[in-house]
């Protein structure tokens, strides 16, 4: 994997098997919990994100960056920054860009997609969480979100408000709680194919047609 970086963000990218710079490749965002912060990339490199997919030959350029603050919304314009750079790359198809993100990154992941819907055909958060009124923004994106039933971190109720939400925006939306897990939800996700290849199913239209919602201040604040 190579390590680059852009503003304060430093990112690894890992490329698929035989990938050329004349290529178009779908392109796949991903962005790690709290337990991998730091300033040294070592921790992100063996996240159980990378371990999983490890024998899976992706198809897709894997862009991770690291978190260097507290959370990933200390460093959110900068998130924003590396998608809107990465999508000019010419070897990126920009139709097919998604994301992904577990826990403390499940909520960047919420957050990043209704901040630009326009960039992501299809995400995948899990066991994360957000501001789930302004989700009707995604409805344009394709969603499929995870949770533990145990979780005694993050409550699955907080991707069932958010997924509930999506649903009533007319976005297409698939839940899955796991029964018997906790916090990692991120293992049993990851490891399993049909999740990547339920997002490369799907395409950005580029656009967003979005109604502004929640615009009077004598009753939204």
């Amino acid at each position: 994997m190579d390590e680059r970086k852009l503003g304060k963000l430093t990112y690894l990218v890992k490329y698929p098997e035989g990938f050329s710079e004349n290529g178009k490749y779908p392109t796949l965002f991903f962005l790690h919990g709290a337990g991998t912060r730091g300033t040294s990339t070592d921790a992100l490199r063996e996240n159980a994100f990378f371990e999983c997919t490890e024998n899976m030959n992706l198809p897709f350029v894997i862009v991770a960056p690291l978190c260097s603050e507290n959370t990933w919304f200390d460093l959110f314009e900068h998130l924003i920054a590396l998608v809107k750079e990465v999508a000019k790359l010419p070897y990126v198809d920009e139709k097919r860009i998604y994301l992904t993100g577990n826990s403390m990154g499940g909520y960047g992941t919420w957050q990043l997609a209704m901040s630009m819907p326009e960039y992501f055909a299809a995400i995948v958060p899990v066991c994360g969480g957000g501001m789930y009124w302004n989700a009707w923004r995604l409805k344009n994106v394709a969603v499929w979100a995870f949770h533990g039933e145990k979780d005694d971190c993050v409550s699955p109720t907080e991707t069932e408000k958010m997924m509930d939400i999506v649903k009533r925006a007319g976005a297409e939306a698939k839940l899955t709680i796991y029964p018997e897990a906790g916090h990692n939800a991120w293992t049993p996700t990851y490891s399993n194919p049909e999740v990547f290849e339920w997002l490369l199913k799907h395409e950005s239209t580029l656009t967003v047609d979005l109604e502004e919602k929640y615009t009077d201040s004598k009753i939204y604040g």
